[in-house]
Parts: C-alpha cells; structure tokens; sequence
C-alpha cells in the first residue's frame, strides 16, 4: 500500500479572512503586544490589522507572504496607536503575555518533572523579560526573527530597513539581552 504523505496545511487565501484569523490571529496579537506591551492596546491593533487587511485585500501584490504582509500592517498600526495621545507612556502588563503553547503534538513528550518546568518557565520568562526591555529598534527585528522565523528579506519588509540593518540590529540586541543575562547571573 501507499503511504499516506501528510502535506502542511496551504496558507489561507488573502479573501479568506476568517482564515486569516484563525492561522495568523495569534501571531498578530503576540507581535502587537511586544511593540504596544500593553494587553488590551494589543487587542485593539489585532482587530484593526484585520479590518485593514480586510478592506485592503486587493493591495496585496503577493511579493511577501501573507503573515509577513500581516505584520507589517501589525506593526504599522501598533505604532501608530503608541503615537496617539490615550496611549502615551502607559503600561499595564495584564495577566495575558505572548508565549507559545504545546503544538499539540499526536505524542507529546514525557512530562519534566514539576520542579524543572517551573524552572524552565521562570528562566523563559526571565529572558522574555530582557527582550521586552530593549528599544523597539533592536527588540522588533529581534522577535520577528527568533519568534516568527521570519528571513533577514521578510524582516526588512515588515520594518521598512534594509537588510544589512536588520542584521546589524539583531545581532546588537541578542549582545545586549546577553550581557544582561550575564549580569543578572552575577547576583545569584
């Protein structure tokens, strides 16, 4: 017999927004959040990002992909909210933060034990924290290259640098959370 060859899911069509929603929701969500670092400034630009995808549909030209179209139009309106005067200055972390859940593996692997999750967690959370503190101009290149494993070319289309820039920017902001880290491992 065949075996059955399982292919990834195709990526929704840019007039399926309901499927837009659902493959891209929480990547728009979570990339607001690091730039507005505000939980409910994050849900207003999600569904703006929608809306405006939504009614721009047709100046997608299919030259990027449509998650790194969606972030850059995330982007585009989470910095425009931060500009607004409602909004200045004012950070209230909530209990909702970015982070990435189990991918619902068929065979998840053996549970770590209690005590080495919570370890696990604290240290994540530890780092999240240092990136979260950098200047938006180190910290976004940054996540969009570790969190969304988007390419040097896809990075500087969502932030509008060059990519020589992009590369240069990552490589300050991973120097700069390291050398905090290290100087936060100093004290204990």
């Amino acid at each position: 017999m065949r075996e059955m060859q399982l292919q990834p899911p195709a990526e929704p069509s840019i007039l399926d927004i309901r499927g837009l929603m659902e493959s891209y929701g929480e990547d728009v969500w979570n990339y607001a959040y690091v730039i507005t670092r505000n939980t409910y400034t994050a849900d207003d630009v999600a569904q703006d990002v929608f809306i405006k995808a939504y009614r721009s549909q047709t100046s997608f030209r299919g030259e990027a992909s449509v998650k790194t179209w969606l972030l850059r139009i995330t982007r585009n309106t989470a910095l425009s909210y931060q500009k607004k005067a409602f909004v200045r200055k004012v950070v209230l972390f909530g209990d909702r933060t970015p982070g990435g859940e189990p991918d619902g593996a068929a065979f998840p692997p053996p549970s770590p034990s209690a005590e080495s999750e919570f370890l696990d967690r604290e240290v994540a959370d530890e780092l999240w924290r240092q990136v979260l503190k950098l200047p938006s101009q180190f910290r976004d290149p940054l996540v969009l290259s570790v969190h969304y494993q988007l390419s040097m070319e896809e990075i500087a289309a969502v932030t509008g640098l060059s990519p020589g820039t992009v590369k240069s920017r990552i490589h300050r902001a991973k120097k700069k959370v390291a050398s905090k880290w290290k100087g936060a491992d100093e004290y204990e």
